[in-house]
């Protein structure tokens, strides 16, 4: 091919970012081996205007435009605009709509950058699982400030599962152990008191959880992890502390994951509103 031919140029056109239908287009050009093709990405087109606009554009370079546009209104007038001026518009979202809303028997919402918003939303919860998985059990205390929430507690009183279940959910969690005659990191000190809530549990119930731990661990805890002294000792220190840093307490005693998060959420709701 000679290098100095004219490049056509695919103007991709979308009322959110174009993003989708630049990867459609990109896939369908692969198939063209040698093809001198420059492809534009035209994104927030959401006006008569800006399509009488790019119709010109096209018309005037010789160029195709392929769209995305969900709003009805914004189709027609890129068909009709398109075929006055002679300039070829492919609908990648219409004709798929169309036969959705035939198929499912409703209306499609026509409204621009619901797939953008769900995948921000996505990689959100991505993130925020990922956070909780770096700072479990206390691990990168630095990191602390941070995090949207902090949990603390003696061990068995569902740190990490409450942790993950509000990371689904978007939340940057951390959880610090607190353990007998130990003082947490220092930088737990430096969150906000009203991001951290920590969880208490009646000595009866932890000990069933930490002999049933033990049971089935067999090897790798402390001989007294689950005996009722050392864990009276353990509750009496997280209580001195938590007193003199004057943290929110939340019972988890007999309360699911899910009730649990849900009373912190509520509670956090009032706390930073």
């Amino acid at each position: 091919m000679d290098p100095t031919a004219r490049r056509h140029v695919v103007y991709v056109v979308s009322d959110a970012t174009g993003a989708t239908a630049r990867r459609v287009v990109e896939a369908a050009l692969a198939q063209f081996s040698g093809a001198q093709v420059t492809v534009e990405q035209i994104p927030g087109v959401q006006t008569v205007e800006q399509i009488r606009e790019l119709i010109d554009r096209a018309a005037h370079n010789g160029g195709t435009i392929v769209h995305t546009l969900v709003i009805p209104q914004l189709r027609q007038t890129m068909l009709t605009e398109g075929r006055r001026r002679h300039v070829v518009t492919i609908d990648l979202m219409g004709p798929l709509l169309a036969r959705l809303s035939e198929t499912l028997e409703l209306s499609p919402l026509a409204k621009p950058g619901l797939l953008r918003q769900l995948d921000e939303s996505y990689f959100e919860r991505i993130g925020a699982i990922d956070f909780a998985v770096r700072h479990d059990d206390g691990r990168n205390p630095d990191d602390l400030p941070q995090a949207d929430l902090v949990l603390v507690g003696v061990s068995r009183t569902s740190k990490t599962p409450i942790s993950v279940f509000l990371a689904y959910r978007g939340w940057r969690v951390a959880n610090v152990p607190i353990v007998a005659d130990l003082e947490p990191p220092p930088a737990l000190f430096q969150v906000d008191r009203r991001r951290i809530i920590a969880l208490t549990i009646q000595p009866e119930r932890l000990l069933k959880l930490r002999q049933a731990r033990a049971n089935r661990m067999a090897r790798g805890l402390s001989l007294q992890y689950a005996t009722p002294d050392y864990i009276q000792k353990e509750l009496d220190w997280a209580e001195l502390i938590l007193r003199r840093e004057r943290w929110v307490t939340l019972d988890v005693t007999n309360k699911s994951i899910e009730e649990c998060a849900a009373e912190i959420v509520e509670l956090q709701g009032r706390r930073l509103a």
